[in-house]
């Protein structure tokens, strides 16, 4: 089961995750709120985790890239 939800947190950019180790909010608390906010406003909390996606993936390159210059 760990394997599976894993899988599922790298597929989905780790977005809720990160939330959660930020804030300190269990990571499933964080889903339910995001389906709810989802199903209430029609979708629109999908542009944010977008974009929550797009700048995690920026952060994590830039913080591995610079590492690798230090190297």
């Amino acid at each position: 089961m760990i394997k599976i939800k894993d899988l599922i947190e790298r597929s989905a950019f780790g977005v809720c995750a990160a939330i959660g180790e930020r804030f300190g909010i269990a990571t499933s608390r964080i889903r339910i709120y995001f389906i709810y906010a989802s199903l209430l406003t029609l979708g629109s909390p999908l542009i944010f985790y977008l974009v929550a996606a797009f700048w995690i993936n920026v952060k994590n390159y830039i913080r591995r890239n610079y590492n690798l210059l230090l190297d």
